[in-house]
């Protein structure tokens, strides 16, 4: 098994990707070609401007055909997390992680950041979709069986046995029709009582099929290097191979049977499981195998992080707030913060838009109003030089009106701190201030400028996952 790291939108030549994943050009095309149909990879014109880029945008990105021995192209991974893709584990790591080649520990805490974030679907992703077909997600299987096995357990199913005189319950009805009876004073005794105890079949059908492929799942994913990676500790608990359980068919017509008469609802999700990993029997290993664990939307990833360790109030019902002064009677205490923010009015339909203004996050301490925007970007902001790989105009220009959309609020409810900060990761271990970016025709409306801050991506996952709040002074906003 290959096992290679890669960074999230860097750009790499075919010779590149030929190199790293140890195959000719005519054999690592159809690879490109399946890695680009399911959205992980994006191809852009070659082009020093390209090379020198941090992020990937849409206007760029190429939909022509790949050819072998082409150097017309980059390409850039879109993605962040594990790949499997016919024998070759990707292992993608985020794009602010720049001085790094094998973030091995950095990847291991994003893994666990990705798995919290997701917890809440409560789905296996059994296929991986794209937008022209779909394929057997083996790895998102596998991680399902080797993680619930560690939480609940193999497979079983009892039955209950008749003992004399066991430690289990009595059954009278037993007792009494079937064992002779001493009479004492016309009161029978009985000297042997018939109890009832429950065991665990060791040699069930299905007990022995989750052990063994939980035994050939343990065994892909350490060639593959992927225990370490997920935190699972390898298994070995069967000797047997699927083969031994009869061909294909009997075995899916088993678990047919025995999903008919299980009512439990995780012994159904782990047949099903079961069913969905005979049924598109494969390898790791196989050519056509593409597997996924990750995400092509890190930045959401990013927002949900900030927005749980900065506390995020937007959800939260006025009246459950705690403001500087008790909350105005004109403001109805159900209604949340998000819904203060106003609406297009068309006039010609006398109706108002759905949507308008959403900021990533508000935190209000005390007597502070503060409005986050979590920015996934790799800015380069240094003095004397041009910005580059910044937030755009139109991401500046909504954050100033953020602060105009809560105005009324803000100064119905006495706060008398008010402010705007980009939060954007950074692979260093301190916060750092990155000054501030300011539009003087806004900033003479009276509204904030916006401050930026570099926030240690490292630091922000050990607060998330630890479901702890950080002290919003530590940015130093004021």
């Amino acid at each position: 098994m290959i096992s290679r790291f890669l960074r999230e939108q860097k750009r790499y030549t075919q010779n590149e990707l030929c190199h790293i994943l140890e195959c000719p050009g005519e054999r690592v095309v159809p690879l490109i070609r399946k890695l680009k149909e399911y959205g992980v990879l994006k191809a852009v014109r070659a082009s020093e401007i390209q090379r020198s880029m941090s992020d990937l945008l849409d206007e760029d990105i190429e939909v022509a055909d790949v050819e072998a021995d082409e150097d017309e192209y980059l390409y850039v991974f879109t993605f962040v997390g594990v790949i499997v893709i016919a024998g070759r584990v990707l292992k993608c790591y985020p794009k602010y992680l720049l001085s790094a080649n094998a973030p091995k520990d950095e990847l291991h805490q994003i893994i666990k950041v990705l798995e919290k974030y997701n917890a809440k679907e409560q789905i296996i992703r059994m296929f991986n979709d794209s937008s022209e077909s779909s394929s057997f997600n083996l790895l998102a299987v596998m991680l399902f069986l080797l993680q619930d096995y560690y939480e609940n357990g193999v497979y079983s199913n009892t039955e209950d046995i008749v003992e004399s005189n066991g430690s289990g319950e009595i059954l009278w009805d037993k007792t009494i029709n079937e064992t002779f009876t001493l009479l004492s004073a016309n009161r029978p005794y009985y000297t042997d009582l018939q109890t009832k105890k429950r065991v665990t079949d060791d040699f069930d059908y299905f007990k022995r099929l989750h052990e063994c492929i939980l035994t050939k799942a343990s065994k892909e994913m350490r060639d593959a290097e992927l225990l370490d990676l997920f935190e699972i500790t390898d298994v070995d608990l069967s000797d047997e191979k699927l083969e031994d359980f009869g061909d294909k068919d009997y075995i899916l017509y088993q678990i047919d049977r025995e999903l008919n008469t299980q009512f439990n609802t995780r012994k159904q999700m782990v047949l099903k499981t079961i069913y969905a990993y005979i049924d598109n029997s494969g390898s790791l290993y196989d050519t056509d195998c593409l597997s996924l664990f990750g995400t092509n939307s890190f930045n959401l990833v990013w927002e949900g992080v900030c927005a749980d360790i900065m506390d995020n109030q937007l959800g939260i019902p006025l009246g459950a707030l705690h403001l500087p002064i008790p909350l105005k009677p004109e403001y109805d205490k159900r209604v949340k913060l998000i819904d203060l923010i106003e609406k297009p009015l068309w006039t010609a339909t006398g109706k108002e838009a759905k949507d308008t203004l959403i900021p990533d996050l508000i935190s209000i301490k005390g007597d502070r109003f503060i409005i986050f925007d979590a920015k996934y970007y790799n800015a380069r902001l240094e003095y004397g030089s041009a910005p580059q790989g910044q937030p755009g105009i139109e991401s500046v220009t909504k954050q100033y009106l953020y602060q105009l959309a809560y105005q009324r609020f803000i100064v119905d409810h006495c706060f008398l701190n008010v402010e705007n900060c980009f939060l954007m990761p950074t692979e260093g271990t301190a916060i750092i201030d990155k000054g501030k970016v300011s539009m003087n025709m806004l900033s003479g409306l009276g509204l904030r400028d916006i401050k930026v801050r570099l926030l240690p991506a490292e630091i922000a996952y050990e607060y998330y996952l630890s479901g702890r709040k950080m002290d919003i002074d530590a940015l130093k906003l004021y």
